[in-house]
């Protein structure tokens, strides 16, 4: 049996024969509400294209049998006669009335095989969730022809009508309003994105549900990317890593950003400044913009961190700008030039700017790594966190873990009048 934690991800080739298995969700809830556990068979574009393939309670099986809720909590599946259009299944759990997830007591979800072994499980609490009345359990889902389990436990303010919404159904009678912001910054978002990028929909609907979780639905920010452009970054970016990132962060321009668009600067020895990423030029710009990657102009292929920061400080300082700056800064590592860092990050300290500065699938990260605990600044003005591969994290986790530290900067940042 394989213990997994939340965002981890795992092939269920190696786990299972054949494609027959179930999946087990126990739940403890301190409550006199019932929980409803439910899947959802999405397609593609994450969503429910079928109502029928919403497997629960009131309709127990699957039009071609492959999902059927056996018990309470208990699904028996069959991978390989789902249809071609059904693409992941989401596992939720949702709580029916008052109540919220935080009320969970030692609760887990586990994966059986066909014999009803239990082949991985993953345990979690209700300290994880603050008011949410749903938790996104876990993803079964294809890919490059195999099917894999990705760990999810995110949380959802509101029910399982909410939750049929989230996926692209409908429900019969209209849930419960949230309060009239979120819903303006839920529809704004996701609506422009449908308009311009209807493939960014998905990512869309994740990164709402992480700025929901941290409080930023009427946050509005500068959106800035900075990326390594030296030698030994070459493999993320011809395996379309870099890209990925691009897409990732468009969803939190749409949203923070009134004119919707990235702000982006690469560098090697010297740092050059790129097109803004908007919804129009976002795809396969890393490719494409100053006729690609290969083509920057960008000196010799190696890091030069410090260039590039001053670069950025003295466009937002000439600006005359107050409005805070989310700046994401890429690096697979190979960064040597600790103090001339170190001083930049104090006396940036004073400007609008939040750095979160990503490891990607690198090492020798210096002093990136230790800026989030640096002292002598006015304020926390970095945070970092590193990834061997952008696939080892949900694309939910990765969106919570770069809205980790932002609200405590904005609130730390204006109450000392660094931002307006």
């Amino acid at each position: 049996m394989q213990q997994i934690s939340q965002g981890q991800r795992m092939p269920l080739s190696n786990l299972i024969q054949g494609h027959a298995l179930s999946v087990s969700v126990q739940l403890q809830i301190g409550t006199p509400n019932s929980v409803d556990v439910s899947c959802f068979g999405l397609d593609s574009r994450g969503h429910l294209s079928d109502d029928r393939y919403m497997t629960f309670y009131n309709q127990p099986t699957s039009p071609c049998s492959s999902v059927r809720q056996t018990a309470p909590g208990e699904f028996a599946l069959q991978l390989g006669t789902l249809p071609s259009s059904i693409d992941r299944l989401v596992f939720t759990a949702a709580i029916d009335g008052p109540g919220s997830m935080r009320e969970i007591q030692a609760s887990s979800f586990s994966i059986k095989d066909a014999a009803g072994q239990v082949v991985a499980t993953c345990s979690f609490s209700g300290s994880t969730f603050a008011g949410e009345k749903a938790i996104m359990l876990a993803d079964i889902y294809r890919k490059d022809g195999q099917w894999r389990l990705a760990s999810n436990l995110q949380g959802f303010n509101d029910g399982l009508a909410a939750l049929v919404k989230h996926f692209g159904g409908e429900v019969s009678d209209p849930a419960p309003a949230p309060a009239p912001a979120m819903v303006q910054a839920t529809i704004s978002l996701e609506k422009k994105i449908e308009a311009a990028a209807p493939q960014l929909i998905s990512l869309a609907k994740k990164a709402t549900i992480s700025l929901e979780k941290a409080k930023l639905t009427d946050v509005k920010a500068r959106v800035a990317l900075v990326l390594d452009g030296s030698g030994s970054m070459n493999g993320q970016y011809s395996k379309g890593r870099v890209q990925e990132v691009v897409n990732r962060l468009v969803p939190l321009a749409v949203h923070f950003d009134d004119d919707a668009s990235i702000d982006c600067w690469a560098f090697g020895a010297k740092p050059q400044r790129l097109s803004n990423i908007t919804l129009t030029n976002f795809h396969d710009f890393i490719n494409t913009d100053h006729y690609g990657w290969r083509d920057w102009d960008l000196g010799a292929r190696v890091n030069d961190e410090p260039k590039v920061m001053e670069a950025v400080i003295d466009f937002y300082t000439k600006s005359g700008d107050r409005s805070p700056v989310y700046v994401l800064f890429i690096s697979d590592g190979g960064v040597h030039e600790n103090r001339k860092i170190t001083k930049l990050m104090t006396d940036a300290a004073k400007l609008p700017l939040h750095w979160n500065f990503v490891g990607l699938g690198g090492r020798s990260y210096g002093i990136l790594e230790k800026l989030d605990d640096m002292g002598g600044r006015l304020v926390d003005n970095c945070s970092f966190f590193a990834l061997d591969d952008l696939h080892e994290i949900t694309e939910e986790k990765l969106y919570d873990k770069l809205m980790e530290e932002f609200p405590s900067w904005l609130k730390e940042a204006k109450a000392k009048g660094i931002i307006s």
